[in-house]
């Protein structure tokens, strides 16, 4: 255990004093208390370097990863937000999205299958890293983590607003950084849901 601590100490001191963690978002409602962000680049570089001593979350809701896709690099898929098939969203024209209540269970148990402690580091993703990245990682503060990182950047990355197409999402994220991405569904990452 100690072993494991120091090393991720060691990662996280090198990112932080390297100067390439990236930046505490300026929108306070994505900070956490860990302090703790990468960019999607930065979480490759982690969970290369660290390998099985780092926990990698990927917090979309299931349906989504199925039409946009993901990467194996991802250790669980542990959605954050559930989508709701029998309810809109108040103030969009889409499906209601709630919290998944057993969110933190879901990780814990990730963690306890793969003999993980509080120490381990956990780096939670969502699509942009804005609204389900730092709210996933406030809702692990229950388990007594010492190391959440929130991926700022998001596996689509932050929209172009002035792109002729439109606003599409086109600018850094873990696709737009050419890491490995795939459409294909890996059924051993995404536990199915029991109604």
């Amino acid at each position: 255990m100690m072993r494991r601590t120091f090393t991720a100490a060691i990662v996280a001191a090198a990112l932080t004093g390297s100067g390439i963690a990236a930046d505490a978002p300026e929108n306070p409602e994505h900070q956490t208390e860990w302090g703790l962000y990468l960019t999607a680049r930065e979480a490759f570089d982690m969970k290369q370097a660290e390998g099985d001593k780092v926990l990698f979350v990927d917090v979309r809701e299931p349906v989504e990863i199925m039409f946009t896709g993901s990467t194996d690099v991802v250790d669980v898929n542990v959605p954050y937000m559930l989508v709701d098939p029998a309810a809109w969203h108040p103030e969009k024209p889409v499906l209601a999205m709630n919290e998944n209540p057993d969110f933190a269970a879901g990780v814990a148990a990730a963690m306890e299958a793969r003999g993980m402690d509080k120490d381990t580091p956990v780096i939670v993703m969502c699509r942009s890293g804005g609204e389900r990245g730092a709210p996933s990682a406030k809702a692990l503060a229950p388990l007594g983590l010492t190391q959440v990182y929130v991926v700022v950047d998001g596996f689509e990355g932050s929209t172009l607003k002035d792109d002729p197409r439109g606003p599409w999402r086109l600018k850094n994220g873990w696709k737009n950084s050419g890491l490995p991405w795939d459409y294909k569904m890996n059924k051993d990452k995404i536990p199915l849901r029991r109604d």
